[in-house]
């Protein structure tokens, strides 16, 4: 066969090579992701309420990330950028919700399957998607097996593995009460400040950590399995999330609820017991990570490795760079809400592209999900929402904070304000520190092959195939309102007497 200059290019930009130091036994991979979970809702980070002994140990025996940040706060680029090492906007399609796989960028796991490794995955692995649509027999994260007992009775004698634990928790739909069931207290939920303080919202967030919770304990079962057979120490195991909790302004936004993440990573070869990491990391870095770990030098990948991070070694990680396009299918014509960020250790800048559009979607009813659908369906969001045009003295406006539209410049002060309410950017006292972000931003951009750069209202990604399995009519979103309304979020049988939603319903 002979290779064109094009197959060329791709071959040195896309493969692998040994690194020049050997490694006697190449350390098994076990990546644990929870779909939707927010920093900083585990005990080791200070949480009062969730229990998270899983993370907490990791956090213990290995590395704590303070600043961890998905690429993208959306499912499948999110998880795109984790197997690619490449930032969304890189792999074409898979900077989308919903997309076509884009099978010419590889993976860690197809390279490390490559190199000799055994790979897989259980549950919920890159997606949603179409990825059999590129030509690939099974997900993007691994072949899919039962669980990982399954997994761990298939694999061969002595080859070392990497293995994708994907769990559904905690994202929606949640069954009613079951936080407040297993003894968690209403009065000791803290609640951010773009949501209205009451019970309901406290008890929707209690719902949430019950699931937070159940990932922590299945992921705990399989690490068992490892001290059982021996292998625990060998093994990298990271404990993740791929994006913020499905709530109003926070999955699907470049807000820290959004976009900051639970990291913790444990391999006692690389990292010493007990660190803590305040560096900037952005999900990009796994793949490299893993690549080198296993004595492979990454090619073609944006990301950076976290071993020399984790060893000691000063890094320029003094910021982070944040993106997202088109989430759910929520505005006619399947147009994306493109906003670009930058996020240091005082400032997040936030440059939305098209302000014109709703960064939570049509108010109409439209499409797959319903109403403001780039936000997941809760008793939090329809409160909200009936909270419009009635903002209340020496409050923020909630509704305006979660489904209005937006100016085309975010700036916030993220030590003063956490919780990313009060925008400066109108501010003439940080003119300049908006422009220097700006100017950086850009920078990244241009390096990075964003195409939005040079053209900041492209079309490409509102072109590109939307691949829902499933679609939710006007009639069927008009019901689960209704359910929620007549059907509150909690019962009697729970917490009786205590109002969900507005007194007139």
């Amino acid at each position: 066969m002979i290779l064109t200059p094009f197959l060329l290019l791709l071959f040195s930009l896309f493969s692998t090579t040994p690194s020049e130091s050997p490694q006697e036994t190449p350390p098994n991979i076990l990546f644990l992701i929870a779909d939707d979970w927010s920093y900083s809702h585990a005990g080791v980070y200070g949480d009062p309420v969730v229990r998270t002994p899983t993370f907490d140990r990791l956090a213990r025996e290995g590395a704590l990330f303070h600043k961890a940040f998905t690429s993208s706060p959306s499912c499948s680029p999110s998880r795109a950028s984790i197997l690619t090492g490449r930032y969304p906007h890189e792999i074409e399609s898979g900077g989308n919700l919903w997309p076509e796989w884009p099978s010419q960028y590889p993976t860690y796991v197809s390279l490390l399957g490559e190199a000799g490794y055994f790979t897989g995955s259980s549950r919920k692995g890159w997606g949603p998607g179409d990825f059999k649509v590129s030509g690939l027999e099974h997900n993007p994260a691994g072949k899919s097996y039962p669980d990982f007992k399954a997994f761990l009775a298939e694999r061969p004698e002595g080859k070392p593995f990497v293995f994708w634990f994907g769990s559904t928790d905690p994202h929606r739909d949640y069954v009613p009460n079951t936080g407040i069931h297993t003894g968690m207290k209403l009065e000791d939920v803290p609640v951010p400040g773009f949501f209205p303080d009451n019970d309901c919202v406290r008890n929707d967030i209690l719902d949430y950590y019950f699931e937070v919770e159940r990932f922590d304990r299945e992921s705990g079962q399989l690490i068992r399995m490892l001290e059982e057979m021996g292998e625990l120490d060998n093994t990298i195991i990271v404990m993740t999330s791929d994006n913020g909790m499905p709530f109003p302004r926070a999955k699907a936004n470049l807000y820290d609820f959004g976009a900051r993440l639970p990291l913790a990573i444990r391999w006692p070869k690389k990292v010493k017991a007990g660190t803590v990491v305040e560096d900037f990391v952005n999900f990009a870095d796994f793949a490299p990570s893993f690549l080198e770990a296993a004595n492979l030098t990454p090619q073609g990948m944006s990301g950076q490795s976290l071993w020399k991070l984790l060893a000691g070694e000063k890094q320029d990680r003094k910021q982070v760079y944040l993106e997202r396009e088109r989430h759910a299918n929520v505005r006619k014509g399947d147009l994306s809400y493109p906003m670009r960020a930058v996020r240091n250790e005082r400032f997040l800048y936030i440059w939305n592209t098209m302000p014109e559009r709703n960064p939570a979607g049509d108010p109409s009813v439209h499409q797959s999900v319903g109403q403001y659908g780039d936000v997941d369906h809760s008793i939090t969001k329809f409160l909200i929402m009936e909270l419009e045009g009635k903002a209340a003295a020496n409050q923020p406006d909630y509704f305006s904070l979660a489904f209005g539209t937006r100016p085309e410049e975010e700036l916030y002060d993220v030590v003063a304000d956490p919780y990313q309410l009060k925008n400066l950017a109108g501010n003439p006292a940080f003119a300049e520190t908006k422009s220097q972000l700006r100017q950086q931003l850009l920078a990244w951009m241009e390096k990075t092959g964003d195409r939005r750069f040079e053209d900041p209202r492209s079309t490409y990604w509102d072109e590109l195939r939307y691949t829902p399995d499933y679609q939710m009519k006007d009639a069927d979103v008009e019901k689960a309102i209704e359910e929620y309304r007549i059907k509150p979020h909690f019962g009697p049988d729970a917490r009786e007497g205590i109002p969900c939603l507005p007194e007139e319903h």
